[in-house]
């Protein structure tokens, strides 16, 4: 477990989101559109960082998304967010999609989906850098 300076936030992988992937978020294959999942991804990655840094972040970098494998309608994903480093004014963050099979057919069966590093820097009220509290 690492401990962030001064940070109640203590962590190796916290679910930061869980939803349903909706039938409304299909791309033209039928499976969950890429673009969907990367907001989730972000929307996780942002929530830690923004605990972490006790303030206002934003994305600044993103590394390799990997789709492993597709979502369909109607799983539950989770999105699990680790600490990889802090900087002086940004935060490094390995992020996994994980999701749950909740259909009638394969109830129950959960694995990884996709794979990311997102960077995060801590802004001031301008939207300039600032160091950790």
């Amino acid at each position: 477990m690492l401990n962030y300076k001064n940070s109640s936030i203590m962590c190796d992988k916290n679910l930061m989101l869980k939803t349903l992937a909706m039938p409304k978020y299909k791309n033209v294959n039928g499976n969950i559109f890429g673009g969907w999942i990367m907001y989730q991804m972000d929307l996780g990655g942002g929530i830690l960082a923004k605990e972490i840094s006790k303030g206002k972040v934003s994305t600044v970098y993103v590394e390799a998304i990997n789709f492993l494998k597709p979502i369909s309608a109607g799983d539950l994903v989770s999105c699990y967010v680790r600490c990889m480093k802090i900087g002086n004014t940004s935060i490094t963050t390995q992020i996994e999609i994980w999701i749950k099979k909740i259909d009638n057919y394969s109830f129950g069966l959960s694995y990884c989906t996709n794979t990311a590093t997102f960077v995060y820097v801590a802004i001031d009220k301008f939207g300039k850098p600032r160091k950790f509290q």
